[in-house]
């Protein structure tokens, strides 16, 4: 039998890795700035992750959710003092798409509406109604095709508007991110979010903040919507929150009340998954790696924007998007190749930097040596020296 081909894929097989470093089949070691997807928040295979997950498997690796979880009511209790969000509710799913899923339709439970609002280049997934909030046809099978998402330009606040006086009675959310992965690291406007909170309460919608990827310390703040100063009713979560086990979630605002059989899941929430994402919490605490995260970015952002064949370098904290002109378009293969540093990319010519966040500021400069070197070699050494003369986004 074989694989099921859905994925162009490197020809490198990774059997080890620790902190930001894996290591391939041949014992070639290579520096992960793209953390799986951003997957990896805390390191891989951090000493005290692992021991969780240890400790947990020698008692017990399973059971449904038809009896009490201890570990569920711990984790929810992590997570909402490190996120602030104390008074909302923990729902415990398996994957980003899966979260995003759930969501959307307990929105549509809570107000009874069918219309939903997202964004151009949005990703929320690829399953049935996730895929149909992404901006991208090519995903999209027919069954998925639907009359009820209205999308707008992203960051419109006047677009957004709009759409609110013609259809309002009728929107059941609006799911965003507060900064776009897969669209490129497209970063929210704060007033935009707060166009999104104030259009939500005047029509009774419901503000679904996508944090999957943007979200768990990655922009800095534990949800990178915390930037414009307004709270979701909905956020999503996975990637980060395992640092590479399986375990994904939402936290509800408390004015949106549970009813039994709305919602459900059979893996959510099991014991191992419960001490894999207290592990990161615990970690993300104990080693101040939001802290972190904003200084190493801080550093990297800088040190791209005086590269002058980099242009609009955008993000927060650890999640970094920068454009290269075509003469460029083979310098994410050659980070990989020849640097052995693995990279992220969203085309056209948008390489994504995705650490983990516990990334070392010595390991970031020695990425940006490594890009000088095969920018010199795509375009020639002195052009690399050149002054930029445009300010850094952040």
């Amino acid at each position: 039998m074989n694989l099921f081909d859905v994925y162009p894929v490197n020809d490198v097989a990774i059997v080890k890795a620790k902190g930001s470093y894996v290591w391939d089949d041949k014992g070639e070691q290579y520096l992960d700035l793209y953390g799986g997807h951003a997957v990896i928040s805390i390191g891989h295979t951090h000493p005290h992750w692992v021991q969780r997950i240890e400790e947990q498997l020698k008692k017990i690796a399973f059971y449904s959710n038809s009896i009490k979880i201890p570990l569920q009511q711990e984790l929810a209790a992590k997570l909402g003092k490190l996120s602030g969000k104390d008074d909302y509710q923990l729902f415990l799913c398996n994957s980003g798409a899966e979260a995003n899923e759930n969501a959307l339709k307990l929105a549509s439970f809570h107000n009874g509406r069918k219309k939903v609002v997202a964004f151009s280049k949005a990703f929320h997934g690829r399953t049935s109604l996730a895929v149909s909030v992404t901006d991208n046809k090519n995903y999209i099978a027919p069954v998925n095709e639907t009359d009820n998402v209205i999308f707008l330009p992203f960051n419109d606040e006047q677009a957004l508007e709009d759409a609110f006086k013609k259809d309002g009675k009728n929107i059941s959310s609006v799911i965003v991110e507060g900064i776009q992965g897969v669209g490129g690291i497209n970063v929210a406007g704060e007033g935009f979010l707060k166009k999104v909170r104030s259009l939500c309460d005047a029509h009774g919608a419901v503000y679904i903040a996508d944090s999957v990827q943007c979200g768990y310390g990655r922009s800095g703040k534990f949800f990178s919507h915390d930037f414009a100063g307004v709270k979701a009713d909905i956020y999503t979560m996975a990637k980060g929150m395992g640092n590479g086990f399986p375990v994904a979630g939402l936290i509800i605002a408390p004015h949106i009340r549970p009813k039994h059989f709305q919602l459900g899941t059979t893996f959510g929430g099991n014991h191992l998954a419960c001490a894999a994402a207290l592990a990161v919490l615990e970690v993300l605490e104990e080693e101040k790696l939001l802290g972190n995260a904003v200084m190493v970015g801080k550093f990297l952002r800088e040190s791209l924007f005086e590269i002058p064949q980099i242009t609009n370098v955008r993000g927060r904290g650890l999640m970094i998007g920068f454009d290269v002109p075509e003469e460029l378009k083979d310098l994410k293969k050659n980070l990989l190749l020849n640097q052995k540093i693995f990279t992220g990319e969203a085309r056209p010519n948008v390489i994504r930097l995705l650490p983990s966040l516990a990334l070392k500021k010595r390991d970031a400069e020695d990425f940006i040596e490594a890009l000088k070197e095969e920018i010199a070699a795509l375009v020639g050494p002195e052009e690399v020296n050149d002054e930029a003369v445009a300010e850094p986004a952040e």
